[in-house]
């Protein structure tokens, strides 16, 4: 594995986890948000990641022998429509349905904070494992200069 690879897989996951974070703020953002562009609560979003593809023979020789990584890339943003939606009931508020109950997103504000701490860790350990590369790279170039 070349030192470029283990930067792009480093980099791919600082990308990857960016992404994630932003995707979580955006959730977290509209946790009170009862009626969307269509008229529906918001629905919560996650992201949904992959290892990259691996396109040459030699490449996926390496990956088989365990040798090398690709990174990882984000397959989809996809709504989670498993988790029921939080009914309060408020007669009084604009979306409230018949029964005067309203549906608020299916966003928990306790399991998002938990995930963007995880996302962050996940970017530290790739910033981490990033500068070790470059300092490793910087040390080799030393070595003929001394």
């Amino acid at each position: 594995m070349s030192i470029f690879s283990a930067m792009n897989i480093s980099a791919s996951g600082m990308t990857a986890q960016r992404l994630r974070t932003d995707i979580i703020s955006q959730n977290i953002a509209n946790v009170n948000t009862t009626r969307d562009e269509n008229g529906e609560p918001y629905k919560r979003k996650t992201v949904v990641f992959a290892e990259k593809n691996v396109s040459a023979f030699r490449d996926v020789l390496r990956t088989t022998a365990g040798t090398t990584g690709n990174g990882v890339k984000v397959t989809a943003i996809v709504e989670d429509n498993k988790t029921p939606m939080n009914k309060v009931y408020d007669p009084s508020h604009p979306d409230a349905d018949e029964d005067g109950y309203v549906s608020y997103p299916n966003v928990n504000t306790v399991t998002e904070m938990t995930n963007l701490i995880d996302a962050s860790r996940s970017y530290e350990a790739n910033v981490t494992a990033f500068n070790a590369t470059k300092n490793m790279a910087l040390k080799g170039l030393e070595v003929g200069t001394k």
